[in-house]
């Protein structure tokens, strides 16, 4: 049975991919290494835990031994790298734990995987050609977009906060591991991601939970900013496509296609939440209160994912009002749960 390393995959898109992964390959292990952060919730991943070809493992990704000790006790056949300190507000107050994982981090899983898989540089093991480490990364490397234009592959990242500047280093690092050693990777830009699993305190979930408690809905400056929402299920396949079918060194960009300003998302959940909880119009939206900005927040991200549609045939499925709507739902029924 194949076993492929997946880190980080008790956090919100990594427990999205390790469901979505063990139910379209039952045949092939998944081994989740995942330090369990404050963005981490093994609750997550009730329907895998007692699945003979899934393996949880405690751990830190920066700890050489422990994932060298991986490699060789599973036999690990191929790498999907999710863990990543990804709160650009922690970002700001404490940028060192962030290096550490995100830079250090990678490059402890790059070498150990080189070290396992390959006896020099271009030169694989035998029966160890087909390994693939697949780096899980962000547009916010790019940087910012004014009112125009799109990031492509080619964008030269211009990271603005300690998060995607931590996250364009492990990028690079990837991509060097390619170039000089031959290793076998991939790397993946995604937009916002939105839907089941993410940690409440990031923006979709802080509005439904803010509205639900009837609590002021916080929206920085004056809620302009604008993001490219996908939803989880669609980033989940696209990298499976690129995981499986795309050449080895290439980098795609993953997007929704959805380009939303801050303040449009947040009136479009509360007139979901006005509909499923019986409320009247705007019960909700006068909750909303803008907030003094945060520093160095990006203007506008905004993809183009021309490069994977032509290349992979691959495209995002739901649309924003769609997934948005599965996302309040589910939201709306975990609060009321911890409500009782």
């Amino acid at each position: 049975m194949k076993a492929i390393l997946v880190t980080g995959g008790a956090g919100f898109i990594g427990a999205n991919f390790v469901l979505y992964f063990l139910r379209k390959y039952p045949h092939c292990k998944i081994v989740n290494l995942d330090l369990l952060t404050y963005a981490a919730d093994l609750s997550n991943l009730k329907e895998a835990e007692n699945l003979p070809n899934y393996s949880f493992v405690r751990g830190d990704i920066c700890d050489r031994a422990l994932v060298d000790s991986l490699f060789k006790k599973y036999d690990i056949r191929g790498v999907v790298h999710f863990a990543a300190e990804s709160h650009v507000d922690n970002s700001i107050e404490n940028p060192g734990i962030f290096v550490k994982t995100n830079v250090l981090g990678t490059h402890t899983l790059l070498n150990s995987a080189y070290k396992h898989w390959m006896n020099g540089p271009f030169k694989c093991k035998r029966g160890y050609e087909e390994c693939r480490f697949h780096h899980i990364s962000t547009d916010e490397v790019y940087g910012a977009l004014g009112d125009e234009g799109y990031f492509t592959e080619q964008t030269p990242y211009a990271p603005n906060s300690p998060y995607s500047a931590s996250k364009a280093g492990s990028d690079m690092l990837a991509r060097s591991y390619f170039h000089t050693y031959g290793l076998n990777i991939v790397i993946t830009n995604c937009s916002n991601n939105y839907g089941p699993f993410q940690n409440r305190e990031k923006f979709i979930p802080t509005v439904i939970r803010s509205a639900v408690n009837k609590e002021p809905i916080p929206i920085y400056g004056r809620g302009l900013n604008t993001r490219d929402w996908l939803y989880v299920e669609d980033h989940c396949k696209a990298i499976d496509i690129v995981f499986h079918n795309a050449q080895s060194g290439q980098t795609y960009n993953i997007g929704g296609e959805n380009e939303m300003k801050n303040i449009e998302v947040a009136e479009m959940i509360c007139s979901i939440l006005d509909e499923i909880r019986g409320k009247p119009k705007g019960y909700h939206s006068d909750l909303i209160s803008f907030v003094k900005d945060r520093p160095g927040h990006d203007w506008r991200y905004a993809m183009d994912i021309t490069k994977i549609k032509h290349d992979l045939n691959w495209r995002p499925e739901k649309t924003f009002e769609e997934g948005l709507r599965l996302t309040v739902e589910w939201f709306v029924s975990k609060f009321s749960e911890e409500d009782r």
